[in-house]
């Protein structure tokens, strides 16, 4: 597995996850139809031309969904039970349309599971950065881990 399992994490440590993922067009026009979403700033160019961004910005939901994707491969692929929530989702700059976005999970905290003993719970913050550095989205989740088989 490419996962870790949960007596793998180590509360504190810093994970940068390789690649990154450049964001196009086409990615926030259909996930944004897709999602049912008909905010003018994602789909009509001449509406976001009049905003303080003088664009179209990239739905803040696509973001998050990237952020998150992007640690998959390094913390939880084939070892997760369950996603158990988001708390404390932020987005602190906006992401255009070719912007390339990198993600780093720290570890925040981690406990037994109460109710299931081939498990554990971890509490992930996930950061994604834009092509400059810039802060562009981060967020808290808990994630339901499987413990190494015995």
């Amino acid at each position: 597995m490419a996962g870790k399992y949960f007596e793998e994490f180590t509360v504190g440590e810093v994970i940068k996850h390789q690649p990154g993922r450049t964001v196009t067009e086409m990615d926030n026009v259909l996930f944004t139809t897709l999602t049912m979403n008909p905010q003018p700033l994602h789909l009509d160019e001449e509406f976001a031309k009049q905003t303080e961004f003088g664009r179209r910005l990239v739905n803040s939901l696509l973001t998050l969904g990237i952020t998150v994707g992007l640690s998959v491969g390094d913390t939880t692929l084939g070892t997760t039970i369950a996603n158990l929530g988001f708390d404390k989702v932020e987005f602190p700059k906006p992401v255009f349309h070719g912007d390339t976005l990198y993600a780093e999970t720290e570890i925040i905290d981690k406990r037994e599971s109460r109710s299931r003993p081939n498990a554990g719970i971890v509490f992930f913050e996930h950061r994604a950065y834009n092509q400059r550095g810039e802060l562009v989205a981060r967020v808290r989740r808990a994630g339901l881990m499987r413990k190494k088989p015995a």
